[in-house]
This record gives C-alpha cells, structure tokens and sequence, in this order.
C-alpha cells in the first residue's frame, strides 16, 4: 500500500507550521488548504486518508467545509479531525454534529495527535 495523505486545513501559516513538523517524521504526503472552500475542493481533487481542519477559518468555516465534505459520495467517509481553539463543549457538540470523526484542540499535544492519527489511519511505521 502506497503512502497515506493527509489534507492540512487552516488559515494560519504558523499553524500549518507546527503541524507539519509533528508530522514530519511520518511516512506521508501532506496536502494544504488555507480555508474550508478550498478544503473541499482540495479534498475531492486529492483524495486524502485523513484530513486534519481548523474551525475558524475565513470563506467557509470548519464546521461548514465538514458538513460539505459529508454530504459528498466521494468524500463522505474520510476521517476528519477538527484542530481548533475552540474547545468549549457547544463547540465539541458542533463539531461532531457537522460529521468530524474527531477533535482535538489547540496547541496540539503531539502525542494526542499520533495517537489519534493512528486510530484513524492504522499503523503509520516510522
């Protein structure tokens, strides 16, 4: 089986920073997109494993990019983790509501995150 890819999603360069750090030491192909318009049209172009996505993000929010992605035959089964600030319960409730697989909330915690990833993705070698 080829690499896994993972689609980035967030508005903020120093964000997409430290993500791709943690992730630098994994066997994968990174996709970006820098707001969830181009989230979903990145995501039924590249057809990513997993997709990784900020809430707060400018054209089309997390939460809407998510339901998008669902309501999407060819997108609707991809794992996605929301990575957001915002980590009160009503904002936990939403995100889930919008069909993310998972949550997690900012600064990431790298274990958290491989431990999620490979939950989500299988065993990813190193």
């Amino acid at each position: 089986m080829g690499k896994k890819k993972i689609l980035l999603v967030d508005d903020s360069n120093t964000a997409l920073m430290a993500e791709r750090m943690m992730l630098s030491k994994l066997p994968i192909d990174i996709v970006i997109a820098t707001n969830g318009e181009e989230a979903v049209l990145k995501a039924l172009a590249e057809r990513p494993d997993l997709i990784l996505m900020d809430v707060v993000m400018p054209k089309m929010s997390g939460f809407d990019a998510c339901r998008a992605l669902r309501a999407q035959a060819e997108t609707c089964s991809i794992p996605i983790i929301m990575v957001t600030t915002r980590g009160e319960p009503q904002n936990v409730e939403t995100g889930f509501d919008a069909g993310c697989t998972d949550y997690i909330t900012k600064p990431i915690n790298s274990l958290e995150l491989m431990a999620k990833l490979k939950s989500h993705l299988g065993e990813l070698g190193r």
